[in-house]
């Protein structure tokens, strides 16, 4: 079941799949998405295990606790889908399309592309309530290059966490690598906050994730620097840039892609931001100007990840030929 050359020629079919059709809204509406489900888990476990009167450290083996339920819950729900596919004559099909399920190449890429768009017909103010869709600093302390900037960031991170490891982990593990990459993602967006009440409980889910996504982060800026040219950069400046920047950043994996992207596309990306009123020093990636972004900039930017998918799907099935 673990068949790497099997897991490589449905990964480049289920990275086609999922840039072409996504994430239907007309299925979606009538059906809950897995991840949707997962958070709901993960949501029941945070209400019934993380209670506030509880001493941090009590709070902290609940969340590992919690982290390692989801864990076993995740891989044995994939290991028993690849089980059942696999016994199926078609089974193939269907493994691509639940593949598929779990990236998120178009999706992405309409949420970042809606930014650009909306700076183009609405201005300052649309570019703000766009980009308030798919991140989470404060909208309003945005000029129109940091509306840029937030989105292009944006899509180098998302690309990283939502379409690269998650296809890195389908390589190695099929279903149930995707499913429990996924499944830790989605519970370290909602509980791997540094807050009063999930900084001990959402800790196993952090650092986790942390773990699951260190190489394929340093993969995927490389992957990056090498699709510069696609959005008019250049292969040397982002990994220079990737090399030099890479680990100021706060986070051990996010400065990565988002370091290969400002040096590709000669933006300075990251560096100070405000978050609920509150402001976070985070150093710049890149050596370009801070108030050079423009929306065109964004479309360079989902030029380059489309170029990244484009030789990831091209490298997957070479891969697959040669195992």
């Amino acid at each position: 079941m673990l068949d790497l050359s099997h897991h490589l020629w449905i990964l480049p079919a289920a990275l086609l799949l999922d840039a072409l059709v996504g994430d239907p809204p007309w299925l979606w509406r009538r059906l809950p998405h897995p991840v949707a489900l997962a958070g709901r888990l993960i949501g029941w476990l945070d209400r019934r295990l993380n209670h506030d009167g509880d001493a941090p450290a009590r709070r902290r083996a609940a969340g590992v606790v919690a982290t390692l339920l989801l864990v076993l819950l995740a891989g044995g729900i994939g290991w028993s889908v690849s089980a059942l596919l696999h016994t199926l004559p078609f089974g193939w099909v269907l493994e691509i399309i639940v593949a598929a399920i779990f990236l998120a190449q178009r999706s992405l890429h309409d949420h970042v592309a809606a930014v650009a768009a909306a700076c183009d017909l609405e201005g300052l103010e649309g570019g703000r309530r766009a980009v308030s869709m798919i991140v989470g600093r404060d909208p309003q302390s945005l000029d129109m290059a940091g509306v840029c900037r937030a989105a292009i960031e944006s899509d180098a991170e998302n690309y990283s966490d939502g379409v690269f490891a998650p296809a890195f982990w389908f390589a190695l593990l099929g279903l149930p690598g995707i499913l429990v990459y996924k499944a830790v993602n989605t519970a370290d967006s909602m509980i791997g906050h540094r807050t009063a009440r999930h900084e001990a409980f959402g800790w196993a889910a952090a650092r986790l994730d942390d773990v699951l996504n260190l190489i394929p982060a340093r993969l995927c800026g490389a992957l990056l620097a090498l699709a510069a040219p696609f959005g008019g950069g250049r292969v040397g400046a982002a990994w220079r840039a990737m090399l030099r920047d890479a680990p100021k950043h706060r986070s051990p994996n996010a400065g990565w892609p988002e370091a290969a992207m400002a040096g590709g596309l000669g933006l300075a990306l990251a560096g100070p931001r405000q978050y609920h009123g509150t402001v976070v020093t985070d150093a710049w990636m890149g050596d370009g100007g801070r108030a050079e972004a423009r929306p065109r900039d964004i479309r360079r930017a989902l030029a380059v990840t489309s170029g990244a998918g484009a030789i990831l799907v091209l490298t997957m099935a070479a891969l697959a030929l040669l195992l």
